[in-house]
């Protein structure tokens, strides 16, 4: 009879996270015993499906500037609820916190808790297998005293970079600000009103901006009301801030994860839009805490990075669609673990 697996609790990260991978090999050779279970609505989907060479690259960030890039075909697909692999090798100070996905040929914006903007070509990193140590970021985009990256986001040549405050303050900024010879540090706003970047996402100028809280509440309202000098998208409780964002319409689906590694997937046409910003926000998601929201199609896949370094991909369709207020399903196995970002690709 096996051991029941003891309370890991207060042990230092590097050691669970060395026992993690312990029970994941032994997981990995558990599969060669053939096991009988009742068959999944799922199961039609290839486990590992294969994807040729792509240019375009996962981009796993620390919030002290360590990052690495990783072509995403080197990521396989696993089952929703599987237990990822090993990414970023980050310190145990320094864990990883941010995650995107850019071709190779693009340029990637970081915003920092101190309200700055560094723009920074993904080609300059340092292609590098799954796991990997990474590189630091801070030589071409140096950090002040305190200061921590907040926010990562492909370039693009359109539309708005709208960025919201912990306390609920949202600003945006034409993405010609943001070009190629953007200079290196630009301040976008004053931290001292409302707090540093909690979130950003790319706007078109004719969408609705969806605002999300950790204690998984949330606002949604035309984007075009936001006047040139920002204002207040989501009046908070004093225990709550923002953590996601995301441009919206009715026709769209979001993807909402929590740090349990529990995630749903909303219908926009059952989450109804304020007539204007400020007002206090409904209940989007049940969670303790709302890590991110990403707007999907069908299509694509979705990419989960855990405290530990961990990455798990798998595919949208996996999650069930809701348009009402839902729990969320497993999408993540953690074990003294909890996920820390999220993005999705095409």
């Amino acid at each position: 009879m096996p051991l029941p697996r003891p309370d890991l609790t207060g042990l230092p990260a590097d050691v669970i996270a060395y026992v993690v991978m312990l029970e994941e090999e032994l997981e990995r050779l558990a599969v060669t015993i053939p096991q009988r279970r009742a068959p999944r609505e799922t199961d039609d989907l290839p486990a590992f499906p294969s994807e040729p060479p792509t240019t375009l690259n996962v981009v796993t960030i620390s919030a002290g500037g360590l990052a690495k890039r990783t072509p995403r075909h080197l990521y396989q697909r696993q089952r929703r609820g599987g237990m990822g692999v090993f990414d970023l090798d980050a310190p145990e100070s320094d864990p990883p916190a941010l995650l995107t996905v850019a071709d190779e040929s693009d340029s990637l914006l970081f915003l920092t808790s101190k309200g700055r903007a560094f723009r920074l070509p993904v080609a300059s990193l340092e292609e590098s297998p799954v796991r990997s140590r990474g590189q630091t970021i801070t030589a071409t985009a140096p950090l002040l005293a305190d200061e921590r990256f907040a926010c990562a986001l492909p370039a693009r040549s359109s539309g708005y970079v709208t960025v919201v405050s912990e306390r609920g303050q949202v600003r945006r900024f034409g993405s010609h600000l943001f070009g190629e010879g953007m200079r290196p540090g630009t301040v976008l706003y004053d931290i001292n009103y409302g707090g540093p970047p909690a979130a950003a996402c790319w706007t078109t100028g004719e969408q609705d901006l969806l605002i999300a809280t950790r204690t998984g509440n949330a606002i949604r309202f035309a984007e075009r009301q936001i006047p040139v000098r920002g204002c207040l998208g989501i009046r908070l409780d004093r225990a709550d801030i923002v953590t996601a964002a995301a441009g919206v319409t009715d026709a769209d689906q979001v993807f909402l994860l929590g740090s349990d590694g529990r995630g749903a997937l909303r219908q926009m046409s059952g989450f109804r839009a304020n007539k204007e910003p400020g007002a206090g926000g409904k209940q989007l998601m049940k969670t303790d805490a709302l890590v991110a929201t990403f707007t999907v199609e069908e299509q694509d896949d979705l990419f989960i990075i855990s405290q530990l370094g961990k990455i798990i991909r798998f595919q949208t369709v996996e999650v069930p669609v809701k348009e009402g207020v839902v729990q969320g399903v497993n999408c993540m196995e953690l074990r003294s673990d909890r996920t820390v970002a999220l993005t999705a690709s095409h």
